[in-house]
């Protein structure tokens, strides 16, 4: 268990960072959530606002002082700062590339610098880029499909070479299509769950992109946050300085989860099965299949992942009910 220690979690506003904040804040750690709130939201940590070890920063990893300022006397750094999506990567390479290449890079520096000896930073799956290897294995990569894609392989390859020269130890995980509680529903950029249970709770069509067959590996958000504890507290040696795939080792057709979230829904509102689902064109840069091994986690870091698919949405669909209620 990760406790008793001062954790600087940047992006703790957005939807995987305040899911950290909170769990670590209970945990009687002492929580530093570093965040400019363009993507995050205050409403996310605005309970652990009250908390006497809980501390908000409002800040940019764009700028170098204020992140050697966040890693002041911290144990460990939970880097979950980026700009997401592949669409709006697209639309907008330029600052993807500000905030998740040269906002690592300070972070990563900075930490270095103040002495921090655990430097756990959010990768992402879509570093498979082109390859069509299936599970995807932590040492074979593809092509990346997309700037946003560009910029996390980017990440890693800093990783590796800062735990080469310097003392600071990294550990990346590699996230698979992360959903749950507090996962922002709203804007052109939103997952595909949050967007779907939104459309079934407003009674509207939920829209999938292409014929549906494509597939991911819909990973719990409670997964994610036992991957980051273990990747903070891990003392196998040969643990460190790697990249983890994080996900629950099954993949699923958007043609099957969408019925899934209906039928789910249903419990709540029995109008919503009547509700049809619509197609729209495929988007440029998206894969078309995504599983992940996660063998290489477990081996490790001993990363066993406690919620199935289903599980996760009876959850998560409880929590969007009552919040967009």
């Amino acid at each position: 268990m990760l406790e008793n220690k001062k954790i600087l979690i940047t992006g703790g506003a957005g939807f995987i960072g305040s899911n950290l904040c909170e769990r670590f804040v209970a945990q009687s750690n002492e929580v530093i959530c570093l965040d400019n709130f363009l993507t995050g939201r205050k409403i996310n940590i605005e309970p652990l606002l009250s908390k006497s070890n809980f501390t908000l920063i409002e800040g940019d990893i764009r700028d170098f002082e204020m992140c050697k300022k966040a890693v002041k006397g911290v144990d460990v750094v939970l880097h979950q700062a980026a700009l997401g999506s592949v669409p709006r990567s697209i639309n907008d390479p330029i600052t993807t590339n500000s905030i998740n290449v040269s906002g690592f890079l300070n972070m990563l520096k900075s930490a270095d610098e103040e002495g921090v000896k655990r430097f756990v930073y959010a990768a992402s799956s879509s570093t498979y880029g082109d390859s069509k290897s299936l599970p995807k294995v932590e040492d074979e990569v593809g092509k990346p499909l997309s700037p946003y894609a560009v910029t996390k392989l980017v990440n890693e390859l800093y990783a590796n070479v800062f735990s080469s020269l310097y003392s600071i130890e990294t550990i990346g995980l590699r996230y698979f299509n992360v959903f749950g509680r507090k996962q922002d529903p709203d804007g052109a950029y939103a997952a595909a769950i949050p967007k779907f249970v939104k459309a079934f709770i407003d009674y509207k069509s939920p829209v999938i992109h292409g014929d549906g067959e494509q597939s991911r590996d819909f990973t719990y958000i409670d997964n994610v946050i036992q991957a980051n504890e273990l990747a903070a507290t891990t003392t196998n040696a040969d643990a460190v300085n790697q990249v983890y795939n994080v996900a629950y080792g099954e993949n699923t057709t958007l043609n099957e989860l969408v019925p899934l979230l209906r039928e789910l829904l249903t419990k709540f509102d029995a109008k919503i099965s009547n509700i049809q689902v619509a197609h729209d064109i495929g988007r440029f840069g998206d894969i078309k299949h995504s599983l992940a091994s996660i063998d290489k986690a477990f081996i490790l870091l001993g990363y066993k992942p406690t919620y199935t698919l289903k599980q996760g949405l009876v959850e998560a669909i409880d929590w969007y009910w009552n919040d967009l209620k």
